[in-house]
Parts: structure tokens; sequence; C-alpha cells
């Protein structure tokens, strides 16, 4: 499962300290296995993948790549641990400004390599403040509410149903007209609720500690002609609220019960058909297959923008953007350093690596023209690449990569957490969003 990558890997003023203090005494750590190469992977439903492409790789160049996976929700933890090694990873994962500040010391400039050159939108490099790319995106992805065709065509048959078809669905009104009516009519249905559960549990959060919150900074910001700021309003609080609520309100479980659900809970609730609606990435495909007795057939898992209710967002797609940026460890000695290079150059560029990402469900789009010709495996991937062909809506970029911390986005899960159980308002979660972002953003 993709559970991890949707968490900030790298985040946080502790981990700030200790990358400064690693770096000062590694002193240039070098692997032992001198020309060889490292990866430190923090997908774990891509291990076994990046091990058959680490094993294509040898058997093309007889240069042995070593895959490591750190387990779900422990990739920071373990990233620090294995830097401090002999034999440290040589090519690892950060996720954005955030990552990059924290972890500079490690990152190496790779403007000048075939990867970066390769990228096809500069947009979507990690640079530094001096301009130059130090990280590069592994894939473009997209999250929005994941909806199954053939429950929903079933609601749209019913006697005043809301809306006759999806296209109908356009803006936070119609979204909500439409929930609630499937909400009503659940028994009818055959389901438990019209959305999944809204897991809320520590650490399971980041769907909407993270993406939902994208909304509103997005929008903010997006007011501001900003990508950036220290001192953020929250002015879109009330349209976080009402499709946080939305979710709350018409889902399969009681409010009160978010806390104690994970990610799998939701997913699984959608392969068995209990729910319409789930909010999600396209990594998800994965999730909803394996589920022992999934009902949800590929030509009924579609993506529909989620709505908050601002003003002109029926032209709004789903949010797009990416997280995952790969980096040569600048610690690692010149020939596994060089190696690494080599192997990264390959991985992004090369026909047949590209390939192998794709059908094996690593990379669904990816911003490099070896992937241009490349149709994605799964029906959620396909769906990415016909928003990002859709010229008519705008995407909603990803901007949760200036959130503060990982502590940050913790707290706010908790705040959302006490909202949810009834413990808290919703001028807490409001209060607590503003003042620790200043008081993080104060901390960088």
């Amino acid at each position: 499962m993709r559970l991890v990558s949707r968490r900030s890997m790298l985040g946080g003023s502790a981990a700030l300290a200790v990358a400064a203090t690693l770096a000062a005494c590694s002193g240039g750590s070098s692997s032992s296995d001198e020309g060889g190469v490292y990866f430190l992977n923090f997908k774990p439903e891509a291990e076994e993948a990046f091990k058959a492409i680490a094993e294509a790789y040898k058997t093309k160049t007889g240069v042995e790549v070593k895959v490591v996976t750190a387990a779900a929700g422990k990739y920071e933890e373990t990233l620090t641990s294995e830097v401090a090694k002999s034999a440290p990873p040589t090519l690892f994962n950060i996720n954005g400004p955030v990552g990059l500040a924290n972890w500079k010391d490690y990152a190496t400039d790779l403007t000048d390599t075939d990867a970066a050159k390769a990228i096809t939108d500069d947009s979507l490099a990690l640079k530094g403040d001096d301009g130059k790319i130090y990280g590069v995106p592994l894939a473009t992805e997209g999250y929005g509410i994941i909806y199954n065709k053939a429950i929903l065509d079933k609601y749209f048959a019913m006697e005043g149903a809301k809306a006759t078809k999806v296209d109908e669905i356009k803006g936070f009104a119609k979204l909500k007209e439409v929930v609630e009516d499937i909400q009503a009519k659940k028994a009818d249905l055959g389901i438990n609720g019209a959305f999944a559960a809204t897991s809320l549990s520590p650490g399971e959060d980041w769907r909407f500690q993270t993406h939902l919150a994208n909304y509103p900074v997005f929008y903010e910001l997006r007011d501001l002609g900003a990508t950036d700021s220290k001192d953020l309003k929250l002015t879109y609080s009330d349209n976080y609220k009402q499709i946080f609520d939305l979710y709350l309100n018409n889902s399969t479980i009681a409010p009160t019960e978010a806390s104690a659900k994970a990610v799998t809970d939701s997913m699984s609730e959608f392969a068995l058909g209990k729910c319409v609606f789930v909010q999600n990435g396209n990594w998800a495909w994965s999730q909803i297959s394996e589920v022992e007795g999934n009902t949800v057939k590929e030509e009924d898992i579609h993506f529909m923008p989620i709505y908050v209710g601002v003003e002109g967002e029926e032209k709004s797609g789903i949010a797009l953007g990416t997280e995952n940026y790969l980096t040569i460890n600048a610690e690692a000695s010149d020939s596994a350093k060089e190696a690494t290079q080599a192997f990264l150059n390959w991985l992004l560029t090369d026909a047949e690596a590209a390939k192998m990402l794709v059908d094996k469900s690593v990379v669904s789009v990816s911003p490099y023209s070896a992937f241009s010709s490349l149709t994605p495996a799964d029906p959620l991937g396909k769906e990415i690449v016909s928003y990002l062909n859709n010229d008519a809506l705008y995407p909603v970029n990803w901007v949760f990569q200036t959130f503060p911390s990982q502590d940050f986005k913790d707290q706010l899960g908790q705040h959302l957490s006490q909202y949810a159980s009834g413990k808290e308002d919703w001028t807490a979660v409001k209060d607590y969003f503003v003042s620790g972002w200043a008081e993080g953003k104060s901390k960088a």
C-alpha cells in the first residue's frame, strides 16, 4: 500500500538538527561497495518492482543496485539511521522544499545530469535557493474524489435523484446535494454510506491534514499571487470545513469513530462496494484491486475534482503535482556517486526502464520524454493523463510542500480528530492552523 508516500518524509526542525549533526560527523562516508548503488525506497508497494528493475539494470550493465524499502511511516527514521552508516544510501527521496532545506547537506546538484536535462516541465524539478536542481521527480501524480461508477449510475437511475449523470456534479453545492441524497438512500443502494470512513488515527490522517488542507492554502496563495507565505490567514477556512464536514457526516461511520480508522479501512470499504466515494490519489488502485473480495471493476473507477465552494471551481480539475524527488547522496564516495548518477539517468531517460516503471505501476505519468508514448497500466493513471491533457480545467497545484513541517501536519491532524469527535469546535482547528503555520515558518 502507498501510505508513507502521502506523508512528509523529511520534515521538521528535529530532522534538520539530526541531518546537520550527521553531516558534520560523517566526514564523507563512502559505501563499502565501491561503485555500487544503494537505493533507499520509500514506496512499500513498489519494492518488488524496484528490485526487478535493479536486476534488469545489473543484467544490462553488471552494476549491483541494492534496494532497501523503509516500512510505511518510517522513511525519515530509516534514512536518518542509514545515512550514518559506513555504507549509506547513494540514492534517496526528499519531499520538496522543506525536505531539501532539512537535508541540503546530503543533496547533490543534479542540474547537469541527463535526468535533469530530460525533464519536460522544468517547474517540476526541485530547486534550491541558488536555482540549481537538487531533486528530480519520479512521477506526476494526482488526487481527488474517487468514485464507483457502477453504484453512482444506480443512484442516477433512482426516482428523485439530484443528478442524472456525473457531468452534472460541478461545484460544492451540487456535490453536497448529491452526496446527502445518496446518504439518505444508502439502504436502497445497498451501501453503508456515501463516503468511505474518514481515517483520522495518528499517521493515517494525511488525506485530510495534507491533501485536503492543500485546498485552502492553494486558493489563498492564488489570491496572493504567491508560491508561499509566512503569514497565512486561512481565509478559506469555511471552505475547508464544509468539505470536511461533508465527508464526516455522509460516511460509512459516525464522525466520532473516525479517530480509530486507518487508510486501509477506507480503501477496503470502497473496494467492497460499501460506499460510492473516497478521497485519494492515483496510487490507490492497487489498494483497491488487491483487497480480497474487491467488487470494483477497472472500468468503474474514476476521479472527480474535490469541490470546496470557491467561485469558479466548476472549471477546476483534480490536484496535480509531485512530492517524490530523487537525489544522490552528496556524502557518498565519488565512485558510488558516479554509479548512482548513471543508474538515475537510465531510470528516467531509457525507454526500457520507463516501460518497466509504467508496466509495473510504479509510475503512471512522468515528466520525461521517455514516458511520453507510454500508456498507464492502471485506470486511475489513465485518468491522470486525461486531466493533464484537459486545457479547459485548471489544476489544483500541490502546495502542501510549503507546509512548515511534519509536526505541523501531525498536530493539525489531531485537531481535526478532536473536531470530528466533538471535543473541539472548528475555531480551534483554524486557530492552530494559523498560529502553527506562523510558528513553523519562523523556524524555517
